[in-house]
Parts: C-alpha cells; sequence; structure tokens
C-alpha cells in the first residue's frame, strides 16, 4: 500500500475549487447544522493558498525554551485549579462559557511522545475532569479539545457547554464562544476550584492558586 503524499492530498483539495481558488460551502454537514453559529447566505471560504513547504516550528519545540522550564512565563492562564508532582490543571486566561480548564503534564512531552507511565495517569484524569466538570449546574457537557498546532508542550483543554442552551452543542461551540459575553472571573474560580476539589478527593495534590 502506497500512503498519499502532502502534494497528492493538496491537488485533490485544489481541483475541487472554482476559478477564484474557493471551495463550496458545504451546506449539508456544518454549516447546515441548527448549531452552526452563521447564517449560510453570507457564508464565503477563503481562497485556497498554496501547499507550504513544510510545517511551522511550534512554540516549544526546544525544551528549553518552552513554558515548562519557567511555568511562570505561560501568560495564557489565570491559574492553577489543581495540580501534584507531574500535572497540573489550569484556568484559560478568560472564558465566555462557565469553565475553560487545560490539563498540562509538568514533564515536557507532546500527544504523541507522552511516556507510558503518564499515559495511564492521563486517562484517569481525563475522565475525572470531565465527571467534575459535568457536575457543575451551568455545565451542560464537558467538550475535551486538543489540536497542538500553536505549542509542542501537550494541553488538553476541557470547555464546559451551557446546560439548556443546546444551540451551542456540539464542534461549534468554540465559534460561538469568541462572541458570547465574559464569565466574571469569580464564577470561572469558583467553577475551577470544584473541579480541583473533586481532583484532589481522588488523587491528593495541591489545591487553587489564583494569578
Amino acid at each position: 500500500m502506497t500512503l498519499e503524499t502532502p502534494e497528492e492530498y493538496y491537488a485533490r483539495i485544489a481541483a475541487a475549487t472554482d476559478a477564484e481558488g474557493r471551495l463550496p460551502v458545504a451546506v449539508e454537514e456544518m454549516p447546515g447544522w441548527d448549531i452552526y453559529p452563521y447564517e449560510i447566505a453570507s457564508l464565503r471560504i477563503k481562497p485556497l493558498r498554496p501547499l507550504d513547504d513544510e510545517e511551522p516550528p511550534r512554540r516549544g519545540e526546544d525544551p528549553a525554551e518552552c513554558w515548562c522550564n519557567d511555568p511562570g512565563a505561560q501568560l495564557s492562564v489565570a491559574g492553577t485549579a489543581w495540580s501534584n508532582e507531574r500535572w497540573r490543571l489550569v484556568l484559560a486566561q478568560e472564558t465566555r462559557v462557565p469553565a475553560w480548564l487545560i490539563l498540562e503534564p509538568l514533564t515536557h512531552c507532546d500527544l504523541a511522545t507522552v511516556p507510558d507511565d503518564l499515559a495511564e495517569e492521563m486517562g484517569r484524569l481525563v475522565v475525572a475532569v470531565a465527571a467534575a466538570m459535568e457536575e457543575l449546574p451551568s455545565v451542560g457537557r464537558a467538550q475535551l479539545y486538543r489540536f497542538g498546532d500553536g505549542g509542542a508542550h501537550l494541553h488538553l483543554m476541557f470547555l464546559g457547554r451551557p446546560r439548556r442552551i443546546l444551540q451551542l452543542r456540539g464542534s461549534p461551540l468554540l465559534d460561538w464562544e469568541e462572541n458570547l459575553p465574559l464569565v466574571p472571573t469569580d464564577v470561572h474560580r469558583a467553577n475551577a476550584a470544584h473541579v480541583g476539589a473533586r481532583l484532589r478527593e481522588r488523587f491528593g495534590g495541591d489545591g487553587p492558586s489564583w494569578l
């Protein structure tokens, strides 16, 4: 079996574009869902750009330059809800959903390079964070994201989808989140503290620390 190259994959996409290099809006897919936040008639996909020569370096590709060598240098967090000697659960700097928490190993690794002992613990932590987040009165579902395109250090993002606002269900939640009003800091901290307390009950570790 011959594996497809980036050039072959890109050529197939380019062949589907119009004279301006734009793909059609897939109205029967996500834009057609009742939870999609934008009106289809006003949507237009940007022209397809040329294939890049290579993947760009991410923040922390060199472990010596990663935030894990200087935790105080990570400016995108607002404090820690829970931590132990291997992991920490931090708050996003701000959020427009009831809770936005980020689980990070203190050891420098990415998802594909998590050591076996941490991988086993990570599975239990993911379950525990999701369960605790779904106990929050304002959360209907815990959503889990991992992208990894901006930073080379693993960070698993948990977003609390607001309870009973069914228009915010599913993968469009991130699009909705950018347009919702900010959650007050004290509310975000209280929700994060609840999740942190549940983790301490199961795994020990340290409690909240706000920045």
